[in-house]
C-alpha cells in the first residue's frame, strides 16, 4: 500500500467544518456557492456544524477566524469570496496574518486548474490560500460557484480527511 493510501485509510471518516462567505452582497438568499459548499460536505460526509456569511472586513473576520480556530467543535474553516485584488478583497490578508502553517500546494494547484479547466491567465488573479491554524485547517477560495466546486470538488474533498490526519498525529 503507498504511504498516501495508508494515511487516508487512518484519517478520520468525518470532519466538522464552518463554512463562511465573505461578501458585501451575498445574503442566505442568493448565495449559491455557500449552499454548494454546504451541499458537497454533507454528500460526502462530512458535517457542517456552522455557516455564516459575514461582510469583507478584515478586522472582523480575522476576530471570526481566530474564535473558529479555539472553538474546539470546529476543526475545518472553508471560506469563499474575498480573494481577489480589489480594495475590498482581504480575506487574503486575514487569513494568511493567522496561519501557523501555509499549505502552499492548495493556491498552486487550485491556480493551476483554473488556468487549464477554466479561466485561462486570468487565474493569476486569484488569492486562493490555505493552512492549518493551531488544529483548525483553512481553506480560502474564491467566490464563484465555479471555483468553488472546483476547489471543492479536486482538491478539498479528496483531500480534508488527510489534512486532519496530519494534523492531529
Amino acid at each position: 500500500m503507498r504511504s498516501v493510501d495508508q494515511h487516508k485509510s487512518e484519517a478520520p471518516k468525518s470532519v466538522a467544518c464552518q463554512i463562511i462567505t465573505v461578501s458585501d452582497t451575498r445574503t442566505a438568499d442568493n448565495d449559491t456557492s455557500g449552499k454548494l459548499m454546504e451541499s458537497l460536505l454533507k454528500a460526502h460526509g462530512y458535517e457542517v456544524i456552522d455557516y455564516r456569511i459575514v461582510k469583507d472586513e478584515y478586522d472582523e473576520l480575522r476576530n471570526l477566524l481566530h474564535e473558529s480556530a479555539e472553538n474546539s467543535r470546529i476543526e475545518a474553516v472553508l471560506l469563499n469570496g474575498g480573494t481577489g485584488i480589489a480594495q475590498r478583497d482581504t480575506t487574503y490578508e486575514a487569513v494568511i496574518s493567522l496561519l501557523s502553517k501555509e499549505l502552499p500546494g492548495f493556491g498552486e494547484i487550485f491556480r493551476f486548474l483554473s488556468f487549464t479547466e477554466d479561466i485561462g491567465s486570468a487565474a493569476i488573479l486569484s488569492r486562493a490560500v490555505a493552512g492549518v491554524i493551531g488544529r483548525t485547517a483553512v481553506f480560502s477560495m474564491p467566490g464563484s460557484t465555479g471555483a468553488v466546486k472546483l476547489a471543492m470538488e479536486r482538491i478539498i474533498l479528496p483531500e480534508l480527511r488527510h489534512v486532519m490526519r496530519e494534523i492531529y498525529k
